[in-house]
Protein backbone atom coordinates (compact mmCIF):
# COMPACT_ATOMS: atom_id res chain seq x y z
CA UNK A 1 0.00 0.00 0.00
CA UNK A 2 1.09 3.28 -0.63
CA UNK A 3 2.02 5.50 1.59
CA UNK A 4 1.33 9.54 1.17
CA UNK A 5 4.11 11.43 2.49
CA UNK A 6 2.38 14.71 2.89
CA UNK A 7 0.07 15.09 6.06
CA UNK A 8 -3.28 16.41 5.33
CA UNK A 9 -4.07 19.37 5.24
CA UNK A 10 -6.61 20.51 8.17
CA UNK A 11 -9.44 22.13 7.30
CA UNK A 12 -8.43 25.82 8.11
CA UNK A 13 -5.43 25.55 5.88
CA UNK A 14 -7.50 23.60 3.32
CA UNK A 15 -9.47 26.95 3.24
CA UNK A 16 -6.63 29.11 2.87
CA UNK A 17 -5.76 28.65 -0.41
CA UNK A 18 -8.92 29.66 -2.23
CA UNK A 19 -9.29 32.40 0.42
CA UNK A 20 -5.75 33.85 -0.67
CA UNK A 21 -6.56 32.93 -3.88
CA UNK A 22 -9.87 34.74 -4.51
CA UNK A 23 -7.90 37.69 -2.66
CA UNK A 24 -5.59 37.87 -5.41
CA UNK A 25 -8.21 37.71 -8.01
CA UNK A 26 -10.36 40.70 -6.34
CA UNK A 27 -6.50 42.70 -6.30
CA UNK A 28 -5.81 41.99 -9.76
CA UNK A 29 -8.74 43.09 -11.18
CA UNK A 30 -8.78 46.24 -8.77
CA UNK A 31 -5.19 46.82 -9.78
CA UNK A 32 -6.14 46.62 -13.22
CA UNK A 33 -9.41 48.93 -13.32
CA UNK A 34 -7.49 51.20 -11.01
CA UNK A 35 -4.34 51.44 -13.76
CA UNK A 36 -7.30 52.09 -16.14
CA UNK A 37 -8.63 54.50 -14.40
CA UNK A 38 -5.24 56.72 -13.80
CA UNK A 39 -4.60 56.42 -17.80
CA UNK A 40 -7.91 58.24 -18.50
CA UNK A 41 -7.42 60.52 -16.02
CA UNK A 42 -3.65 61.52 -17.21
CA UNK A 43 -5.32 61.39 -21.01
CA UNK A 44 -8.17 63.78 -19.62
CA UNK A 45 -5.64 66.10 -17.85
CA UNK A 46 -2.77 66.57 -20.44
CA UNK A 47 -3.63 69.78 -21.78
CA UNK A 48 -3.36 71.12 -17.82
CA UNK A 49 -6.74 72.79 -18.14
CA UNK A 50 -9.18 71.81 -14.92
CA UNK A 51 -12.08 69.64 -16.31
CA UNK A 52 -15.16 70.62 -16.18
CA UNK A 53 -16.29 68.01 -13.67
CA UNK A 54 -12.95 69.84 -11.33
CA UNK A 55 -15.04 72.94 -11.32
CA UNK A 56 -18.33 71.70 -10.60
CA UNK A 57 -17.05 69.96 -7.93
CA UNK A 58 -14.96 72.62 -6.06
CA UNK A 59 -17.68 74.99 -6.41
CA UNK A 60 -20.17 72.53 -4.72
CA UNK A 61 -17.44 71.97 -1.73
CA UNK A 62 -17.36 75.67 -1.49
CA UNK A 63 -20.64 75.69 -1.03
CA UNK A 64 -20.38 73.27 1.86
CA UNK A 65 -17.89 75.45 3.69
CA UNK A 66 -18.39 76.16 7.71
CA UNK A 67 -15.95 76.42 10.36
CA UNK A 68 -16.72 73.13 11.87
CA UNK A 69 -15.83 71.55 8.17
CA UNK A 70 -12.98 73.32 7.35
CA UNK A 71 -11.56 72.25 10.79
CA UNK A 72 -12.15 68.93 10.46
CA UNK A 73 -11.05 68.78 6.61
CA UNK A 74 -7.64 70.96 7.92
CA UNK A 75 -6.95 67.86 10.94
CA UNK A 76 -7.32 65.32 8.16
CA UNK A 77 -4.93 67.23 5.47
CA UNK A 78 -2.11 67.92 8.27
CA UNK A 79 -2.33 64.62 10.20
CA UNK A 80 -2.72 62.90 7.22
CA UNK A 81 -0.04 64.18 5.18
CA UNK A 82 2.58 62.06 3.47
CA UNK A 83 5.33 63.93 6.44
CA UNK A 84 3.29 62.45 9.11
CA UNK A 85 2.64 59.29 7.82
CA UNK A 86 5.82 58.48 6.82
CA UNK A 87 6.90 58.55 10.54
CA UNK A 88 4.51 56.10 11.54
CA UNK A 89 5.19 53.92 9.17
CA UNK A 90 8.71 53.68 10.07
CA UNK A 91 7.80 53.20 14.00
CA UNK A 92 5.27 50.02 12.54
CA UNK A 93 8.16 49.02 10.98
CA UNK A 94 10.40 48.92 14.02
CA UNK A 95 8.03 47.40 16.07
CA UNK A 96 7.35 44.58 13.53
CA UNK A 97 11.24 43.64 13.65
CA UNK A 98 11.42 43.99 17.26
CA UNK A 99 8.68 41.40 17.31
CA UNK A 100 10.39 39.28 14.72
CA UNK A 101 7.76 40.21 11.93
CA UNK A 102 10.30 40.45 9.41
CA UNK A 103 8.17 40.39 6.44
CA UNK A 104 5.61 42.94 7.59
CA UNK A 105 8.20 45.40 8.50
CA UNK A 106 9.70 45.12 5.14
CA UNK A 107 6.34 45.04 3.12
CA UNK A 108 5.53 48.38 5.14
CA UNK A 109 9.13 50.40 4.05
CA UNK A 110 8.50 48.81 0.30
CA UNK A 111 5.04 50.19 0.69
CA UNK A 112 5.66 53.56 1.52
CA UNK A 113 8.99 54.06 0.14
CA UNK A 114 7.41 53.07 -3.58
CA UNK A 115 4.92 55.60 -2.76
CA UNK A 116 7.33 58.53 -2.64
CA UNK A 117 8.98 57.72 -5.42
CA UNK A 118 5.64 57.46 -7.48
CA UNK A 119 4.15 60.74 -6.11
CA UNK A 120 7.00 62.41 -6.99
CA UNK A 121 8.28 61.06 -10.58
CA UNK A 122 4.23 61.28 -11.44
CA UNK A 123 4.03 65.25 -10.06
CA UNK A 124 7.07 65.24 -12.15
CA UNK A 125 5.93 63.96 -15.44
CA UNK A 126 2.63 65.74 -15.54
CA UNK A 127 3.87 69.13 -14.29
CA UNK A 128 -0.09 69.96 -13.52
CA UNK A 129 -0.46 73.64 -11.51
CA UNK A 130 -1.99 73.54 -8.25
CA UNK A 131 -5.32 74.87 -8.27
CA UNK A 132 -5.98 78.36 -6.47
CA UNK A 133 -6.62 77.43 -2.73
CA UNK A 134 -9.50 78.51 -0.96
CA UNK A 135 -8.17 79.12 2.42
CA UNK A 136 -5.40 82.02 2.52
CA UNK A 137 -3.87 80.37 5.55
CA UNK A 138 -3.56 77.15 3.97
CA UNK A 139 -2.05 78.14 0.95
CA UNK A 140 -1.30 75.06 -2.01
CA UNK A 141 2.05 73.60 -1.31
CA UNK A 142 4.65 74.63 -4.00
CA UNK A 143 4.83 71.16 -5.50
CA UNK A 144 2.33 70.00 -9.18
CA UNK A 145 -0.75 69.21 -8.42
CA UNK A 146 -1.46 65.62 -10.20
CA UNK A 147 -2.25 62.74 -8.58
CA UNK A 148 -2.39 64.11 -4.89
CA UNK A 149 0.61 62.61 -2.69
CA UNK A 150 -1.89 62.47 0.33
CA UNK A 151 -4.38 60.39 -1.68
CA UNK A 152 -1.88 58.03 -3.15
CA UNK A 153 0.51 57.78 0.55
CA UNK A 154 -3.24 57.57 2.53
CA UNK A 155 -4.07 54.66 0.13
CA UNK A 156 -0.63 53.07 0.55
CA UNK A 157 -0.20 53.73 4.09
CA UNK A 158 -3.98 52.48 5.61
CA UNK A 159 -4.67 50.08 2.50
CA UNK A 160 -1.50 48.51 3.14
CA UNK A 161 -1.85 48.26 6.70
CA UNK A 162 -5.60 46.55 6.23
CA UNK A 163 -4.36 43.89 3.64
CA UNK A 164 -1.36 43.37 6.41
CA UNK A 165 -4.04 42.87 9.22
CA UNK A 166 -6.91 40.96 6.75
CA UNK A 167 -4.12 38.27 5.81
CA UNK A 168 -4.12 37.06 9.85
CA UNK A 169 -7.56 37.76 10.72
CA UNK A 170 -9.46 35.20 11.03
CA UNK A 171 -12.86 37.11 12.07
CA UNK A 172 -14.44 38.14 8.48
CA UNK A 173 -16.57 41.06 10.47
CA UNK A 174 -13.14 41.75 12.08
CA UNK A 175 -11.63 41.70 8.89
CA UNK A 176 -14.61 43.97 7.66
CA UNK A 177 -13.77 46.66 10.30
CA UNK A 178 -10.20 46.85 9.56
CA UNK A 179 -11.33 48.03 5.61
CA UNK A 180 -14.40 49.93 6.69
CA UNK A 181 -11.78 52.36 8.74
CA UNK A 182 -9.41 52.03 6.30
CA UNK A 183 -11.36 53.17 3.33
CA UNK A 184 -12.90 56.24 5.37
CA UNK A 185 -10.18 57.52 6.46
CA UNK A 186 -8.26 57.48 2.54
CA UNK A 187 -11.51 59.01 1.71
CA UNK A 188 -11.49 62.18 4.28
CA UNK A 189 -7.84 62.75 3.64
CA UNK A 190 -8.47 63.17 -0.23
CA UNK A 191 -11.59 64.63 0.63
CA UNK A 192 -9.95 67.22 2.80
CA UNK A 193 -7.41 68.31 -0.06
CA UNK A 194 -10.33 69.14 -2.51
CA UNK A 195 -11.64 71.22 0.06
CA UNK A 196 -9.02 73.04 0.72
CA UNK A 197 -8.65 73.78 -2.23
CA UNK A 198 -4.97 72.98 -2.63
CA UNK A 199 -5.89 69.94 -4.96
CA UNK A 200 -8.46 69.06 -8.21
CA UNK A 201 -10.80 66.02 -7.58
CA UNK A 202 -9.20 64.49 -10.26
CA UNK A 203 -5.66 65.10 -8.67
CA UNK A 204 -6.59 63.13 -5.78
CA UNK A 205 -8.98 60.03 -7.48
CA UNK A 206 -5.75 59.79 -9.74
CA UNK A 207 -3.57 59.42 -6.27
CA UNK A 208 -6.52 56.78 -4.99
CA UNK A 209 -6.10 54.69 -8.67
CA UNK A 210 -2.12 54.86 -8.12
CA UNK A 211 -1.99 54.02 -4.52
CA UNK A 212 -4.38 50.54 -5.44
CA UNK A 213 -2.36 49.39 -8.29
CA UNK A 214 0.76 49.92 -6.14
CA UNK A 215 -0.78 48.24 -2.79
CA UNK A 216 -1.87 45.58 -4.95
CA UNK A 217 1.65 44.96 -6.73
CA UNK A 218 3.50 44.79 -3.40
CA UNK A 219 0.63 42.49 -2.06
CA UNK A 220 1.38 40.64 -5.19
CA UNK A 221 4.71 39.89 -5.02
CA UNK A 222 4.55 39.34 -1.32
CA UNK A 223 2.19 36.37 -2.02
CA UNK A 224 4.28 35.19 -5.13
CA UNK A 225 7.66 34.75 -2.92
CA UNK A 226 5.79 33.75 0.02
CA UNK A 227 6.04 30.03 0.80
CA UNK A 228 2.28 28.27 0.85
CA UNK A 229 3.10 27.05 4.69
CA UNK A 230 3.56 30.37 5.46
CA UNK A 231 0.58 32.55 4.03
CA UNK A 232 -0.85 32.80 7.22
CA UNK A 233 2.45 34.35 8.75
Amino acid sequence: MAINAHPPESAAEAATGPRIGAALGLGLLAAALALSLFVWLGYLIHPGEPTGLDLMVRAWLGSLQSAELTSLMWAASVYGAPVRLSPIGVVLAVLFLVRGWYRGALLVIVTLAGAGLLDTGLKLFFGRTRPEAFFTHYPAPPSYSFPSGHALFATCFFGGIAVLLSHRLRSRAARALVWAIAVTLIVVIGASRVYLGVHYPTDVVAGYAVGVVWVAAVALGDRLATPRARLGV
